[in-house]
């Protein structure tokens, strides 16, 4: 066999290891809202869809955002206020907060880029507490008490999103147009790119790129999604909360990511998936949540260096 046939089969295989992990993620999502409470789910998807867009960053590009909760947060602040300071749809709210978490991210990556490594981490955490701190003084954040009873009103004036089941499929449905998004992005050649810039930068220059505007727009994409994860569960909880854009919350998705597996597709969703359970079901524990999380967080780096689903995605490549 060349090695021309020998690529081409290793991409079919890894191919369809890609097709057959969506169709159980979408099997998992379709059926758990009649087996599990849907508010968790939904939770779980918001947080899912932050880390994902998060993990485009840092797993596929190297750059490490201490301040992505800064998106988050505006936009759930953004789309809140529209919907109750101005009385517009849900999806015209979503779309305003993931349109305001888009410029934000501009302004802020147009800045942060500017630097790498401990630096660019360190500018994108000072400028994200700025964020907070103009969140916490702001009129029409509410301060301390945020947005309460932000109205789901009706999706294009049809779907009530105060019913469960609707609201959840709606969820569903952003989540996954957030992340097959990020997939066709990752596997174009935009993210061939960036993956050339995360393994080697000088080289990727010396090639002609320009390094700094592939960045750019990978941080600005990032941001926007995050944005959406916002926006949304602003709608979903009706509330939006200094905790969404918080320097804790930057924290919690940097831990999502490498417990669930940095650079891989369906890393963050898992890891999502399991800070979001600890938190619910470990809630009667207090303050010793996050002691038991910055075990776990120990215990991957030490251990799990891949994380849960590139430890496995390694087990099954040896395996066969």
């Amino acid at each position: 066999m060349s090695a021309v046939d020998a690529g081409t089969k290793e991409t079919a295989g890894a191919f369809r290891a890609q097709a057959i992990a969506f169709a159980l993620m979408l099997a998992f999502f379709l059926v758990a809202p009649y087996f599990v409470y849907p508010v968790f789910l939904m939770k779980v998807l918001c947080f899912a869809l932050f880390a994902c867009a998060f993990n485009l960053l840092v797993g596929y590009v190297g750059l490490l955002s201490f301040g992505h909760a800064a998106f988050m947060g505006m936009a759930a602040y953004f789309c809140g206020h529209a919907a109750k300071a101005w009385g517009l749809p849900p999806g015209v709210s979503i779309l305003i907060g993931t349109l305001g978490a888009t410029l934000l991210g501009i302004v802020i990556g147009a800045l942060a880029i500017r630097r790498q490594g401990i630096y660019f981490a360190m500018i994108t955490l000072a400028l994200s507490q700025m964020v907070y701190f103009f969140c916490l003084e702001a009129k029409f954040t509410g301060g301390e008490d945020g947005i309460q009873g932000i109205p789901q009103g009706k999706l294009f004036g049809l779907i009530g999103l105060d019913k469960m089941m609707p609201l959840y499929f709606t969820v569903l449905v952003i989540f996954l147009a957030g992340f097959l998004l990020i997939y066709r992005t990752i596997h174009s050649p935009f993210g061939q790119v960036l993956k050339a810039i995360r393994e080697n930068e000088p080289r990727a220059i010396s090639l002609g790129y320009r390094v700094d505007q592939y960045k750019l727009l990978a941080f600005v994409l990032s941001a926007a999604l995050a944005g959406l994860a916002g926006a949304t569960k602003s709608i979903v909880f009706q509330l939006a909360a200094l905790t969404d854009v918080h320097w804790s919350m930057s924290g919690e998705v940097v831990l999502m990511a490498l417990v669930g597996g940095l650079g891989t597709v369906y890393g963050p969703v898992v890891g999502a998936l399991i800070l979001v359970t600890m938190e619910q079901y470990l809630a009667t524990l207090g303050s010793w949540v996050t002691v038991v999380q910055g075990g776990i967080f120990v215990a991957c780096v030490l251990l799990f260096r891949r994380g849960v689903v590139g430890e496995l995605a390694r087990l099954l490549k040896t395996a066969l």
